[in-house]
């Protein structure tokens, strides 16, 4: 691939940015001043960059422990995003797999592996979802079986049946807490099935993925490389 490109997709900087960066003799490969952004170079490459080696990643994957009040998108004119939360320089091509609402929290996993993505969020592969979810209302074991029977909505949208373990119910404080397992991921579902049974979803936070469970070490807003472990459990 091209030197500029090669840099560019790593982020170090826009094209244009580089394409003076490297005429300027700021970059060498293998030890040579390289002044042409157009030379070729592979991912084998010793690049060095501003005094800096940069190694080449076709793939890369982040836990993201998303924080209420931002968007899972990639991008955004107006608000700003889950990818912006990553403040190491970074691939210009990263998105989220899937989406968590704005004022929902918990994991994301954020990366440029758009077979991955497809895998784990393809309805067909059927891929545990895990919520903590605090409603106001009263859960019961009837809302237990409604969920595992697999609810249709008011609108007639009709839900794969989904686990739902109470964990707390306060008659005081009209409030329950829960968790719940979906194998689906429609607009909006976890707070519309909660809704279909008489309760509204106040606070909402994604625990699991798949086989990826949300750090207890990351505080929200906060991110970090997937584990060798972790990339091994999704079959890379």
């Amino acid at each position: 691939m091209r030197l500029d490109k090669f840099l560019s997709d790593m982020g170090a900087g826009t094209r244009s940015e580089l394409k003076k960066e490297i005429r300027r003799s700021g970059v060498t490969v293998d030890g040579t001043v390289v002044k042409d952004p157009g030379f070729s170079v592979s991912e084998k490459s010793h690049v060095v960059f501003r005094g800096s080696t940069v190694a080449y990643e076709e793939f890369v994957y982040y836990m993201l422990n998303k924080p209420a009040g931002i968007i899972s998108a990639s991008e955004d004119d107006r608000e700003a995003t889950v990818i912006d939360l990553i403040s190491e320089p970074k691939r210009r091509d990263l998105f989220p797999v899937g989406r968590l609402d704005r004022d929902t929290e918990g994991l994301l996993l954020i990366t440029n592996d758009g077979a991955l993505s497809h895998r784990l969020l393809s309805p067909k592969h059927h891929v545990d979802k895990v919520y903590f979810a605090r409603v106001s209302g009263m859960l019961s074991d009837s809302d237990v079986e409604l969920f595992r029977d697999g609810l249709i909505l008011t609108d007639g949208l009709e839900c794969l049946p989904a686990d739902l373990k109470i964990l707390s119910v306060s008659e005081e404080e009209y409030l329950s807490e829960a968790e719940i397992t979906v194998r689906e991921g429609k607009f909006h579902q976890v707070k519309r099935m909660f809704a279909s049974v008489g309760a509204e979803v106040i606070y909402l936070k994604r625990l699991s993925m798949g086989p990826l469970t949300l750090d207890p070490g990351l505080d929200t807003g906060e991110y970090r490389r997937l584990t060798p472990d972790e990339l091994l459990s999704l079959g890379l």
